[in-house]
C-alpha cells in the first residue's frame, strides 16, 4: 500500500475525532451529488439538505426548474430557508434582502435610501448548478473560493434499457466518514456475514471466487461474469429466462457504484452513491430499475430495506470503534477494490494540484480472488 493510501485511510477513518481538520474533510469537490428527491420540491416550498458540511436551500420555481443555493443570507448568515418563497425569488426574513432563485443575485435591498451607493446586483447569496435525474435534484458541488467550469458536465443518470420499466428508491443514513461508507459499499467479502438472509446466501455457502477487473475513467469496473451460485435471485431468474445471467459492476468517483444485470431481454439496472453530508455523516441514496414482470416494487423495496438496515447497524457498530482511532489494515485480493479507491482519490487530487494527467492505479485487466 502507497503511502498516500495510508495516509487517505489513516486520516479520513479517525475523521470523526478530529473537529480541527481542515475545512475538505478529504471530500472530492466539482463533482455531482444528489441532495434530495424531487418529490420533496412542491409550489413554493423551501427544502434544506447538508452536501459536504455546505447548507443548502432548494425548491422549484414557477416554470418548474429546480435551483440550490446556499442557506445563509450574506448579510447577517441568517438561514434563507427561513424566508419566504414566491416562485422566482427568496426573501430573508430577517431584513427582506431578496435573491433571484436560479443565480443566487441579489435583486433588491429594502433597507436602502435614494443616497445609497451600493451596487445590489453584486451581492450574491451563493448558487450551485443543480439538475433532476432519475427522481432526485442533484447538486454540483465546487469548493468556497473556486470558479465553476466553463462547461459542467451532465449530472448522472442512471443506465435503462427499456422504454417501460419500474423504478424506485431508498436511503438510509451512515454515521461515519464517506470513505468508510464507501469502501464499505463494494467490499466484496462482507455478504455472508452482515447480509445472511434465506433469500441471499449464509456462512455455509461460502466459496472461492474469481472475478475480473479492468480499469475505466475515474474508476473500475468488475468485468461482465455469471453471478455469484450462492445467491438465489440470480438462478431464479436464470430458470425464469431460460438463459444465461451477466452482471457488471462499476465503480466511479466520487462515490457511485454501478450494477447491470441482463438475462436475454429482462434487465436490473441500479445505482449506489455514498453522499457526504459532514465528516462524520454520509448517506445511501439507492436507486433501481428493472422490467422483471415477476419483481414488484413493494418485494424488491421490502429486501431492499432489510439489506440496508443490515449495512447501516454494521457501520454504527463499526463507527464505535474507530472513535478510538485504531490503526487500519487493507489486505489482498479481497480489499484491493478499498485500495483502488483511495489511490484513484489520491491522484485525482495530486492531478488537479499539479495539472498533469491523472495515473490510474490499474494498469490494465487483473484477477482478483476472494471466499465469500
Amino acid at each position: 500500500m502507497s503511502e498516500a493510501v495510508r495516509t487517505i485511510l489513516r486520516s479520513d477513518s479517525a475523521v470523526a475525532g478530529e473537529p480541527g481538520r481542515g475545512a475538505d474533510a478529504g471530500f472530492l469537490w466539482d463533482f455531482w451529488y444528489p441532495a434530495v428527491r424531487s418529490s420533496l420540491i412542491r409550489g413554493n416550498k423551501l427544502v434544506t439538505a447538508m452536501l459536504l458540511e455546505v447548507p443548502l436551500v432548494l425548491g422549484r420555481t414557477s416554470e418548474g426548474r429546480a435551483f440550490a443555493m446556499r442557506d445563509s443570507c450574506p448579510h447577517r448568515g441568517i438561514p434563507l430557508s427561513y424566508g419566504h418563497f414566491d416562485g422566482q425569488t427568496v426573501e430573508c426574513s430577517y431584513h427582506g434582502w431578496r435573491f433571484d432563485a436560479c443565480t443566487a443575485r441579489c435583486v433588491e435591498i429594502p433597507s436602502l435610501s435614494s443616497q445609497d451607493k451600493l451596487k445590489v446586483d453584486r451581492i450574491f447569496a451563493g448558487h450551485y448548478p443543480c439538475e433532476e435525474r432519475d427522481g432526485y435534484v442533484w447538486v454540483y458541488m465546487n469548493a468556497a473560493g473556486t470558479r465553476l467550469p466553463e462547461t459542467v458536465p451532465a449530472a448522472p443518470a442512471l443506465p435503462v434499457f427499456s422504454k417501460k420499466y419500474k423504478i424506485t428508491h431508498l436511503d438510509c443514513e451512515l454515521p461515519s466518514h464517506v470513505d468508510q461508507g464507501i469502501i464499505g459499499l463494494m467490499d466484496p467479502a462482507h455478504g455472508p456475514f452482515v447480509h445472511q438472509s434465506w433469500f441471499w446466501r449464509s456462512k455455509h455457502s461460502i466459496h472461492e471466487k474469481q472475478k475480473q477487473f479492468e480499469p475505466i475513467p475515474y474508476g473500475f469496473r468488475m468485468s461482465p461474469h455469471s453471478p455469484s451460485s450462492n445467491s438465489a435471485p440470480y438462478q431464479l431468474l436464470k430458470r425464469i429466462t431460460g438463459e444465461g445471467v451477466t452482471t457488471t459492476i462499476d465503480f466511479v468517483l466520487p462515490n457511485m457504484r454501478l450494477e447491470e444485470i441482463h438475462s436475454g431481454k429482462m434487465w436490473f439496472s441500479s445505482r449506489a452513491t455514498v453522499t457526504p453530508v459532514r465528516r462524520d455523516l454520509c448517506r445511501i441514496d439507492f436507486v433501481a430499475a428493472w422490467n422483471l414482470p415477476f419483481l414488484p416494487v413493494f418485494l424488491f423495496r421490502m429486501f431492499g430495506k432489510t439489506f440496508l438496515r443490515q449495512d447501516q447497524e454494521t457501520m454504527i457498530k463499526q463507527a464505535e470503534g474507530l472513535k478510538h482511532d485504531p490503526k487500519l489494515m487493507l489486505i489482498d485480493d479481497a480489499d484491493r477494490p478499498a485500495k483502488w479507491y483511495f489511490a484513484l482519490k489520491a491522484n485525482l487530487l495530486e492531478s488537479r494540484r499539479t495539472g498533469a494527467a491523472m495515473a490510474h492505479p490499474m494498469t490494465g485487466p487483473v484477477t482478483l480472488r476472494w471466499r465469500s
